[in-house]
């Protein structure tokens, strides 16, 4: 899908620094001090325009929430999601890559990390662009705590079937799986902006939740 250019995305990021970070390098280590409480921390690695993560911060005060996007063309619909919902105090927005989570966060500084409708890369060349890959895993589970979780949320069966042989291939615990979960449709359930979409086309929605070795 082609991003339509907003030549004023980089400016109105620049005029919310209270909630978007453009250099969260810089608070590596330090992100408990930034919200100014000890409350774990989820974060949601391609955020797209924000309406998971900021569901979730609503609805979830005692948890702070981060929620990175790569793209500023994207990135500005989430934060303009944010001002309408009045910034809640437990969200920030980061510019970033989702390959760059050990120069964001020190070892152990994450409790949860959320995977919602990643691109699937189809074409067996590029597995390793996957956000289920072994190398990602890798990245998860260094700046997650020990016993830290990682939530799946997809539409394409494939990447599921592949993230659930990726993810057991590592050791990885799986805590949940649901090959539809609109079906059962827990009461927390906050759906994104591609979730509403599929499922309304009768699509179903595959849902894993994932814990790493507790040690």
């Amino acid at each position: 899908m082609r991003l339509r250019n907003k030549p004023w995305a980089k400016d109105f990021m620049e005029e919310h620094p209270d909630i978007l970070v453009l250099e969260p390098e810089q608070v590596k280590e330090g992100w408990h001090q930034l919200f100014g409480n000890n409350n774990p921390i989820h974060v949601e690695v391609g955020t797209g325009k924000g309406q998971f993560v900021i569901g979730m911060a609503k609805a979830n005060p005692d948890v702070n929430y981060i929620g990175i996007e790569h793209f500023d063309n994207v990135m500005v619909s989430a934060l303009e999601k944010a001002i309408e919902a009045d910034k809640p105090s437990n969200l920030r927005l980061l510019r970033a890559n989702g390959n760059k989570l050990v120069d964001i966060f020190e070892k152990g500084e994450i409790d949860r990390l959320y995977l919602n409708f990643s691109d699937p890369w189809p074409k067996t060349r590029h597995a390793k662009r996957r956000l289920t890959h072994e190398s990602f895993l890798n990245l998860y589970e260094t700046v997650l705590i020990p016993g830290g979780e990682v939530h799946f949320k997809t539409d394409n069966r494939l990447l599921f079937e592949y993230s659930l042989v990726s993810m057991s291939d590592y050791g990885m615990k799986l805590r949940y799986v649901s090959l539809d979960l609109h079906v059962e449709m827990p009461e927390d359930n906050i759906m994104t902006e591609y979730e509403e979409k599929f499922s309304a086309k009768g699509q179903p929605i595959y849902r894993l939740e994932s814990q790493f070795d507790n040690r």
